[in-house]
């Protein structure tokens, strides 16, 4: 399992639409193959301040299957215009201790 981690930092004022878009493209993300799981957390302490967590069968599952879909187009047409700076995005593999 791979975890896709993502601070996401939304243009002030556009919270409650982001917020409204992303239940919208939630429905996008978890039909693609390979996807397990997401979630999204806003900030406590920074208004407009998101953190998205995805899990994923595998990093291609994210990179290659998700990111070269045609379902992406449609992910990027409802939230990319809320960002500002763009997002970095990372992926973590678990540590077996």
């Amino acid at each position: 399992m791979i975890l896709e981690a993502v601070i996401l930092h939304v243009k002030s004022g556009l919270e409650s639409d982001f917020e409204a878009d992303f239940q919208k493209a939630s429905k996008i993300i978890s039909s693609i193959n390979g996807y397990l799981s997401h979630e999204l957390h806003r900030c406590l302490e920074v208004q407009g301040k998101y953190l998205l967590l995805v899990r994923w069968q595998s990093l291609e599952s994210h990179t290659v299957g998700f990111r070269g879909s045609p379902e992406y187009q449609e992910w990027k047409k409802l939230l990319h215009h809320f960002y500002e700076p763009f997002p970095t995005v990372e992926h973590f593999q678990e540590v077996e201790i």
